[in-house]
């Protein structure tokens, strides 16, 4: 089964959906999932307390420092403030950051393989392009880390001229097609993913079966994704930013 959304081509400010609804939307990715992600490693602190204290003491601490980035988070999705996670522009090293700290913070010591292949030279992305391809990547190695009890769970990122595409793909449970909707809500978090992707003038498709894993890609035209450059007035513009 399979669920596509399209977005324009593109990008018009004026037009992104209204404060509440971004609010929200923000809120979900950022301050909702971060605590969910806390009590989930708070869980597995008992089970190391007792025979291993000093390593229960260490999981406190990371669990704390999570806790303070997540209320700094959460403030900045309000204000609507840019995530300084990916202030950098180094979109492949937020990702693998991302996915690893997802990989070791699983309870129980039970965790997915997680891998992030790159193919083409990375290059720099225009500012909101970034945010928003962030968050949906970061929104759906939740769900494989979280739901989907998958062995491997990988990204593959493609960076072409004409377009870039990242695909995350995992072997697990699956997603029943009845979610897969763009119009469905309450589950995995597929709405804001159609939504962030119309934002940016790209489109998420998802093709996921019961028991047999899930695939989301998010493509996004080039001539959107890539950060312009200024050049000389006789040169031949290239249309995107070094990488």
């Amino acid at each position: 089964m399979h669920s596509t959304y399209r977005g324009g081509p593109h990008i018009r400010m004026q037009e992104r959906v209204n404060e509440r609804t971004r609010i929200a939307r923000d809120l979900h990715d950022t301050l909702l999932q971060s605590f969910q992600g806390i009590v989930l490693k708070l869980a597995a602190v008992p089970y190391v307390l007792q025979d291993r204290p000093a390593e229960a003491a260490g999981m406190v601490e990371r669990i704390v420092e999570q806790a303070r980035q997540a209320v700094t988070e959460g403030r900045d999705a309000i204000l609507g403030l840019r995530s300084s996670t990916v202030g950098t522009n180094d979109l492949i090293k937020a990702i693998t950051t991302f996915g690893e700290g997802l990989a070791s913070g699983q309870p129980g010591g039970k965790s997915a393989h997680f891998r992030l292949d790159l193919e083409g030279a990375s290059m720099d992305l225009a500012p909101l392009i970034r945010d928003e391809v962030y968050r949906i990547v970061a929104e759906a190695l939740r769900n494989a880390f979280r739901h989907a009890d998958a062995r491997r769970i990988e990204v593959k990122v493609r960076y072409d001229k004409r377009r870039l595409k990242i695909v995350v793909q995992d072997d697990g449970r699956g997603i029943a097609a009845q979610f897969l909707s763009a119009g469905c809500t309450g589950h995995h978090g597929l709405t804001g993913m159609y939504e962030r992707a119309q934002l940016v003038g790209g489109k998420v498709t998802v093709w996921s079966e019961l028991d047999s894993g899930t695939q989301i890609e998010l493509s996004i035209p080039g001539s959107v994704a890539y950060a312009k450059v200024l050049v000389p007035r006789g040169s031949k513009a290239l249309g995107q930013g070094a990488g």
